[in-house]
């Protein structure tokens, strides 16, 4: 699980000369330019380098990942890169993938460009199918040890107490949040004991389209940040939208795709709107965490108004009528 790293160093010390330094000594001469790519958790930076193409710096969020959990998702990604699958891995330098400078741990990737899939086309969702059904069969290979496991209590239960125990849900939502959460939590709790079944595995994670690029040569994933063990539905709901028939209709090219690689078990079907309600809790609890960062500040200038934490409650209100619906069928 994350934990406090004793060494940690808040990112006010990342500065120009210490992010260039860092790069420097893994054997990249930079040429002084670089430039922040957007991401909230972590600080990511493309950084110029002398006579060669660009590297991208990622540097961890201090005391989020023990170096054990940040080495196996590097393993992870070594692993699918070994086996063809495409995943941007991260460059070793002296047989270690995981770097520190001036307190900061971090690592170096090439760059690679791409777009975001849109996964419009039946051809597109059967290939996009397929690669998580490779990442799968790799993932289903061997447990983590060191990474958290997607779970009821750390998304859910963990979130609600965090969010009401800190002060964050206005007095007059107190009651109607914490009664209809921990209703939602018993109905998640249900689906969960009803596909015991499913097997739980290496996965991505954190498989929205903003973490997969498309290129000519077609899908490859960006970012494992937040790979973990858990369902293999967990990596496909959050590449299905629309309405139910839209839906069930993208889903089933996903799992067309998916079987050529890897067993599925349908009980898991009926796990995809707890996932979807666990992610909302445990999104809002993240942004709370979060709050002090000048970056979150920036980027959500929206949270902890009123009227966020009222439509956060009527989104769940909405996931309570859906968790009473019959699961997908595909």
């Amino acid at each position: 699980m994350p934990h406090q790293h004793p060494a940690a160093a808040d990112y006010a010390g990342l500065t120009p000369d210490t992010l260039l330094d860092a790069v420097d000594q893994c054997g990249y001469p930079t040429s002084g330019r670089f430039l922040a790519l957007n991401s909230y958790e972590n600080r990511v930076y493309q950084v110029g380098v002398e006579d060669a193409p660009p590297v991208i710096a990622k540097f961890y969020r201090p005391g989020r990942w023990s170096n054990a959990a940040i080495l196996e998702e590097h393993a992870l990604a070594l692993e699918l890169a070994e086996q063809e699958i495409p995943v941007v891995a991260p460059l070793p330098y002296h047989d270690t993938t995981l770097h520190v400078w001036n307190g900061y741990r971090y690592a170096l990737y090439p760059r690679q460009g791409g777009r975001w899939p849109e996964l419009n086309l039946r051809d597109d969702r059967l290939w996009m199918g397929r690669m998580i059904g490779r990442l799968h069969a790799v993932g289903a290979t061997r447990p983590f040890h060191h990474r958290p496991t997607l779970d009821i209590d750390s998304f859910g239960h963990q979130s609600c107490r965090f969010l009401l125990t800190q002060g964050f849900i206005p007095q007059h939502l107190e009651t109607a949040y914490e009664t209809l959460t921990g209703d939602l939590l018993r109905q998640i709790g249900a689906r969960f004991a009803d596909a015991a079944s499913a097997r739980q595995i290496r996965l991505h994670g954190d498989c929205h389209p903003g973490n997969i690029l498309w290129t000519e040569q077609g899908p490859h994933f960006v970012d494992l940040d937040d790979c973990r063990t858990g369902p293999a539905i967990q990596d496909l709901w959050m590449l299905v939208s629309g309405e139910r028939e839209e839906m069930q209709r993208q889903l089933g090219d996903l799992l067309e795709g998916y079987l050529r690689f890897h067993d599925f078990n349908p009980l898991e079907l009926q796990l995809i709107e707890s996932l979807r309600t666990l992610r909302m809790l445990h999104y809002a609890a993240w942004l709370a965490r979060r709050r002090e960062d000048p970056a979150f500040i920036q980027a959500f200038p929206w949270f902890d108004t009123t009227r966020y934490w009222e439509d956060h409650v009527l989104a769940l209100r909405e996931q309570a009528a859906l968790l009473d619906e019959p699961p997908l069928v595909v």
